[in-house]
């Protein structure tokens, strides 16, 4: 349906420019492999795994089956008091999959939701422990972790916040780790900025370790524009929160599921984290669906009562469903089966010569990289900050490609079936753009 045959007034889309949008609507019909198609039939590249999601590339034949076959068999089960079995074994298989000793995984509807899951968890072990003074929570500036008032409260971008507070008492946040001056063009990692971790110490002098329950940090900031952990970073966080009593959570939602290289950045750092937060990836944005990685230690402290009492108040209607499920399961297979973490190593050196290519470009402020994500940080215009990256967005888009801006940050993050030409098809539209914004 063309958009001159639709009302799009009813609907309030998130994160967006409504009234700009609708007067110039962008909006897609289908997608296949690499590429949406819009009502126009135009052919859109993807440069985003959609939002960070499509890591599998779009049309995988293997999940659409997958969801077919449930839809006959069963479109909802009970989510309290009763279940079914892809939910028991979609668990299992995450559980097999990630780092040491995170048995046990809670199914959410969403990163926003998973991210306030672990932090109720979190309190919630120590209360089970018999330390109920632990309820502080520690963010980081520029940290998103979703858009409900737990993830807010504890997240640090002031666009995201600024109209909805007052959030959660009892948080407090370190410093974000952008350092452009002194990691200019990193590649993959930067060399400065692991003794930003030891501010941590400094939170607990000033609240006691006593009253903190836990530090939630992603180990790669991508919706603040690509914020990559410096080297030894996360390592030195880890060290500091287990000599403290403090539980830390890594919120994978966008780095998980192959976007580093690996099962999730914990693994391919080798870090062990008290719990993981996962979406996105989860099902290769086929059905939206979250997890909470959790430890054996939480998880066991947690439901050590009487075994006919509820052990946890929490949940959603909606956790494990049927079709997530199937989803998920068939995800992956496609993972596994099609070696996309390996092939995103592989890809990670071509992808990083490609983008750092753009340099040369005066209007570039700096270029940094992770895995399969990049960012691409603009100069921005005098008194109209974030118009050049969106010019950048909208003129990508004129010409077949979809990319993803915040502020005057342009952000990569494409599916992982993305082969050495589509690169440079990517590459090459936005070298053009950047010569004339």
């Amino acid at each position: 349906m063309s958009a001159n045959m639709q009302n799009l007034e009813s609907y309030w889309m998130p994160f967006t420019a409504n009234r700009a949008f609708k007067k110039n609507p962008r909006l897609f019909a289908s997608a296949d492999g690499m590429y949406y198609q819009t009502t126009e039939g135009k052919k859109i590249l993807d440069g985003c795994a959609g939002l960070w999601c499509v890591n599998a590339g779009h049309g995988q034949k293997k999940i659409n089956d997958a969801l077919k076959f449930q839809i006959d068999q069963m479109t909802y089960s009970p989510a309290f008091q009763g279940g079914h079995l892809g939910a028991f074994e979609f668990a299992e298989r995450l559980a097999d999959m990630f780092p040491g000793n995170l048995n046990h995984v809670f199914f959410t509807n969403s990163g926003s939701e998973a991210a306030d899951t672990s932090l109720k968890l979190a309190r919630a072990y120590y209360k089970a422990r018999g330390n109920p003074e632990k309820v502080k929570l520690i963010g980081r500036d520029k940290g998103y972790h979703g858009v409900n008032f737990g993830g807010l409260s504890v997240g640090g971008i002031p666009a995201a916040r600024k109209v909805f507070g007052p959030f959660l008492p009892e948080v407090d946040h370190l410093p974000h780790t952008h350092n452009v001056d002194g990691n200019l063009f990193a590649k993959g990692q930067p060399e400065n900025g692991a003794n930003l971790a030891d501010r941590l110490l400094e939170i607990i002098e000033l609240h006691g370790a006593e009253t903190i329950a836990a530090v939630i940090v992603e180990p790669m900031a991508g919706s603040a524009g690509v914020v990559v952990p410096p080297k030894g970073y996360l390592e030195r966080l880890r060290k500091i929160t287990k000599d403290n009593d403090i539980l830390l959570i890594f919120d994978e939602v966008i780095t998980a599921f192959g976007r580093t290289g690996d099962v999730s950045t914990a693994s391919l750092l080798n870090i062990q984290p008290d719990m993981i937060n996962t979406a996105k990836g989860l099902t290769n944005g086929a059905v939206p669906m979250g997890a909470v990685l959790i430890s054996d230690e939480i998880q066991s402290t947690i439901v050590d009562g009487p075994p006919d009492v509820i052990e946890l108040f929490h949940g959603y209607t909606y956790s494990g469903h049927p079709l997530a499920c199937a989803a998920g399961i068939a995800t992956m297979d496609v993972y596994a089966e099609q070696k996309l973490f390996e092939r995103a190593a592989s890809l990670t050196p071509y992808f990083e010569k490609a983008v750092h290519s753009l340099k040369r470009h005066d209007n570039v402020r700096d270029i940094r990289n992770f895995g399969m994500v990049a960012a691409i940080d603009l100069i921005p215009r005098e008194g109209a900050p974030a118009a050049r990256a969106f010019d950048a967005y909208l003129k990508a888009f004129e010409q077949g490609v979809l990319i993803r801006t915040t502020g005057d940050i342009i952000a990569l993050s494409p599916p992982l079936i993305i082969d050495e030409s589509e690169i440079e098809t990517i590459i090459d539209t936005l070298d053009d753009i950047l010569a004339t914004i």
